[in-house]
């Protein structure tokens, strides 16, 4: 016969239990069978636990090959043998050694004692070659039928066989391996138990059999969990390329934030030195240059006294000037200035100081307790120099007599307002647009995204009103 692929022809994974069937009945149904002429090999699977005793009665347990009701080849505990053996073979083994009735030696070709990795002890230090079957102690068993046409069938018994993942006929120990010839044809399969010992003659309590399978190969009976699978391997394979690849790009990613990070840092860092050098140049460059010019003025005219005193009034009022735009700018770098309540407070401190002396009232309505909230140097900077202008400009040119600073917040909006009652302006006046900076108010306005709104009239008085929108871990406005 051809062979047939390798395959599971035949199971029966059920539990029997078989007691007192000295013929038994057939259980395999015509599914799988054998002849004469075949010249495959079949694989045979089954698992036993016994119930007999073979030490108090003989009996035979055997999973049963039967061809047109003749017994071929049988696997178990053969008669007499009290033994895991084979039955119906057609050769003896060498532990195959029986004494008739009258105590003489006789060589029984019908069994073959099967070797076993667990023999059985026979006495002081004595043991049987194989292992006497026994209770809760069940064994699985795996033969091999490679058939001959027209003669004696090639047989291989695993006892308790590996059958893990790797395993394969070729790489079973030789301790559990037993090899011999016997007629295996078959088109049914029994089950049989019977024993002729004991008063009841039927061999003890039966045996249980249970997984029984036919296939045409070895491999078809290792157990393969699903992660010894190739599938599962492959599976493995890709999910652990897809998570170093996920690690490597987070990894990548984490190093390009940083990089970004640091770049923006960076970016920030120059953008500050930028406007400090600006704010140097501007605030302080005009004045030490009105000092210079100052001083040489009064070099000079020292020989006219008038003259030398309106220059040094000048020139305490630029140094006084000098040192407040200092005091502006060492304010707005230090970093503990760097919040709500700081720039407020500061608003305060030189709207008192710039009033002080002056006919101008100042009046400051603002909140005790700001909340916490962190604001850009240059964010806060040039809030504090648009109020500074508005103070300026009202103190200069409005002729007020009070002046009104209003600060107040709701949610994320500040909201201040520079107001007087002063005699006011026409804000469509080019003239007057460049007199009062209003230029320069609205583009440090625009710097912070914030709106800055102008009301104002000859003879109605001057309202500034600046709205900012304070943004969550705001960053540095745009320059």
């Amino acid at each position: 016969m051809t062979p047939a692929r390798a395959e599971i022809l035949w199971s029966d994974p059920g539990s029997r239990v078989i007691h007192a069937t000295p013929d038994g009945t057939d259980i395999l149904g015509g599914k799988v069978k054998r002849d004469d002429k075949a010249s495959d090999a079949l694989y045979f699977k089954f698992r036993v636990d016994p119930l007999s005793d073979p030490a108090d009665e003989p009996y035979y347990a055997l999973f049963q090959l039967v061809e047109s009701n003749r017994f071929r080849l049988g696997v178990g505990n053969a008669q007499e043998a009290w033994g895991y053996s084979a039955a119906y073979t057609s050769e003896i083994g060498p532990s195959n050694k029986l004494y008739n009735s009258n105590g003489v030696l006789v060589d029984d070709p019908d069994e073959y004692n099967l070797r076993s990795s667990h023999p059985a002890a026979a006495g002081m230090g004595k043991f049987f070659p194989y292992e006497l079957p026994s209770h809760n102690h069940p064994r699985t068993m795996v033969f091999k039928v490679q058939y001959v046409p027209g003669g004696e069938d090639l047989v291989t018994v695993w006892l308790d066989p590996n059958l893990t993942h790797g395993a394969t006929a070729e790489n079973q120990p030789d301790n559990i391996t037993t090899k011999f010839k016997a007629r295996a044809t078959f088109d049914q399969i029994r089950l049989r138990h019977y024993g002729t010992g004991g008063l009841q003659h039927d061999g003890g309590n039966g045996w249980f059999f249970s997984d029984m399978a036919i296939a045409t190969s070895f491999n078809d009976f290792v157990i393969v969990h699903f992660w010894q699978t190739w599938w599962f391997f492959t599976l493995s394979g890709l999910f652990v390329l897809a998570a170093v690849g996920g690690t490597v790009r987070m990894v990548e990613r984490r190093k390009y934030q940083l990089q970004l990070q640091r770049a923006e840092q960076q970016h920030a860092l120059e953008q500050e030195r930028a406007r400090i050098a600006q704010d140097l140049h501007d605030e302080l460059g005009s004045t030490l240059t009105r000092l210079s010019l100052l001083t040489g003025l009064i070099r000079a005219d020292k020989d006219n006294p008038e003259q030398v005193e309106a220059h040094a009034g000048k020139l305490a009022e630029s140094a006084d000037q000098t040192v407040r735009s200092l005091e502006e700018i060492v304010w707005a770098v230090r970093p503990g200035s760097d919040t709500l309540q700081s720039l407020v407070d500061y608003i305060t401190h030189f709207a008192s100081e710039l009033f002080e002396g002056s006919p101008t009232r100042c009046r400051l309505d603002v909140p005790a307790e700001l909340p916490a909230r962190p604001l850009p140097p240059d964010v806060r900077h040039n809030i504090f120099l648009i109020v500074k202008e508005a103070l300026t400009n009202a103190l200069k040119h409005a002729g007020a007599g009070e002046v009104h600073v209003l600060a107040k917040i709701s949610g994320n909006t500040l909201e201040i307002s520079v107001r007087d009652e002063g005699k006011g302006f026409d804000p469509a006046s080019p003239a007057e647009g460049r007199r009062n900076g209003l230029g320069n108010m609205r583009r440090r306005a625009e710097a912070i995204d914030g709106k800055l709104e102008l009301r104002s009239a000859p003879g109605t008085g001057t309202t500034v009103r600046l709205v900012v929108t304070l943004k969550n871990g705001m960053n540095a406005a745009k320059a």
